[in-house]
């Protein structure tokens, strides 16, 4: 299971998850528009209609999609670092609140599935430690409890996809 928190500076959202999948496999689950499409959201919640990604530094990326009252809403933003499969750091752009301009930095950490470090950066491990850094909610405590808990809910179901193809159609909660 997911955990994530609001530090006392209601600024930031740090979220960890552990996945039974190397790096190489969560970088891409998290990063190609069309894997996205498929676990990002839930049936009753949010879903996605359409992914993209000029995945490169400087290159941006937009995901819209359905909410569960039928409004439509959109996330975008920019890739600020990357460095393939341990890092990814974006702009966040949400449609559905209003916001000053947030980063959201995933880091990935080789892991074998006992839980130990690789020193080695060319053992890249079996599994994963998924970190998520959001920032920028300049003090709104509201937001950031709100993305606190979404992030629970989207690294659970980039978990389910990377492990086992888990999909918003094959998923049952």
């Amino acid at each position: 299971m997911a955990t994530s928190q609001v530090l006392p500076d209601n600024d930031t959202v740090v979220a960890e998850i552990f996945v039974a999948a190397p790096p190489a496999r969560v970088f891409e689950a998290i990063t190609d528009p069309r894997q996205m499409a498929q676990w990002w959201g839930q049936k009753g919640l949010y879903t996605l209609t359409e992914a993209s990604a000029d995945f490169r530094v400087g290159g941006k990326w937009r995901n819209a999609g359905v909410s569960a009252d039928g409004k439509p809403f959109h996330v975008e933003g920019e890739y600020l670092e990357i460095d393939p499969p341990t890092l990814v750091v974006h702009t966040w752009n949400p449609s559905y609140r209003s916001l000053p301009e947030t980063i959201v930095r995933w880091e990935l950490e080789p892991r074998d599935v006992h839980g130990l470090h690789h020193s080695s950066p060319s053992r890249l491990g079996t599994g994963t430690v998924v970190r998520i850094r959001h920032s920028g909610f300049a003090g709104d405590l509201e937001s950031a409890k709100a993305h606190s808990e979404g992030w629970k809910r989207v690294l659970g179901w980039m978990r389910a996809f990377a492990e086992k193809l888990e999909t918003v159609e094959t998923r049952t909660g």
